[in-house]
């Protein structure tokens, strides 16, 4: 690719995660990923995978279907280039294989599986946008099986590891009740600490949070959508909130999807958790994540971006 980066063309990503597909399709202007399309569909990858460890026929039918009309809106978009990844469930789909090669054959768009660290390489070059690293960062995206930890700082390498830890996990391991109980959230909390226990240690200026889950809880905790921030007390707030009341009306009252909402409540949980464990008053929450990292990545390096990854995490773009 030429110095532009691709500057002024449209992109697009979609990724398949474990709550979630999610689609972006954008423009690149000064290094920025300004939205043009942004949508998701609920898919349920993350159930399938504990419940059943394969996506089976009419689930493989049901993703590629909703591929093929990312695709087509892609291209109606004019998007120059179509980036598909998959992330947990696709590592642990039995069946993940040939969710690919029907991907491909149906859309003509490769479906790259990633790995843990891949993944959180990509996130981070969503959130710096390219950007030198000048401060020790960690980036976590909190998903529905996995959390993706990613630290880097101005002068040491991007050491990226994943752990199993998602909101969607917890709760279907540990929620029965709609609203859950106060055992029940207990149990959350004790879970999501004794699981980021185990996450690597660093120590950063700052923690940024990016993905579904912590968006969602900035909807529905008092300012969070202005301050785009998480402390103790939104934490406390999203508790009171997630036991008072059924997902579905949280879910209408507060603008999320009604799968969102069911599991705020270990979203929660994770999110304490973490600023335990990295001794940080809060933590920011960042809307772009590893969408807007595949667009920047592809559009920088090109095919061989998968290559790249780690250089491509300690940013790229010059001083203005």
């Amino acid at each position: 690719m030429g110095t532009s980066d691709g500057e002024g063309r449209v992109a697009a990503a979609a990724d398949l995660g474990s709550t979630s597909v999610h689609l972006l399709v954008a423009r690149i202007v000064d290094h920025r990923v300004e939205a043009l399309i942004d949508e998701s569909v609920f898919l349920g990858l993350g159930e399938a995978v504990e419940e059943r460890g394969v996506l089976g026929s009419e689930g493989r039918e049901s993703l590629v279907d909703a591929l093929a009309h990312y695709a087509w809106t892609c291209r109606q978009a004019a998007a120059v280039s179509i980036t598909f990844v998959g992330t947990e469930p696709l590592r642990r789909l039995a069946d993940a294989a040939r969710i690919v090669d029907e991907v491909q054959e149906a859309t003509g768009v490769p479906l790259h599986v990633l790995s843990h660290e891949e993944e959180a390489y990509l996130t981070l070059v969503g959130v710096m946008e390219g950007r030198p690293v000048d401060r020790e960062v960690l980036v976590v995206d909190i998903g529905g099986g996995s959390s993706e930890f990613v630290s880097i700082g101005p002068d040491r390498r991007a050491e990226a590891a994943g752990v199993r830890v998602g909101a969607t996990l917890l709760t279907g391991q540990l929620v029965a009740g709609d609203p859950p109980t106060a055992a029940e959230l207990e149990a959350l909390r004790r879970a999501a600490r004794q699981a980021v226990a185990g996450a690597p240690d660093a120590h950063p200026a700052e923690v940024v949070l990016v993905g579904g889950t912590a968006s969602n809880l900035l909807k529905v905790v008092p300012g969070g959508p202005v301050s785009r921030r998480l402390g103790p007390s939104d934490l406390d707030a999203a508790f009171r909130i997630v036991a008072g009341d059924v997902a579905d009306a949280i879910a209408a009252s507060h603008g999320v999807k009604p799968g969102r909402a069911r599991i705020l409540g270990a979203g929660a949980a994770i999110v304490g958790a973490i600023l335990e464990r990295y001794g940080t008053e809060e933590v920011r929450v960042s809307e772009s994540g590893i969408r807007e990292g595949a667009v920047l990545a592809v559009s920088h390096a090109g095919a061989g971006w998968r290559d790249r990854l780690e250089n491509l995490a300690h940013g790229w773009v010059g001083p203005d």
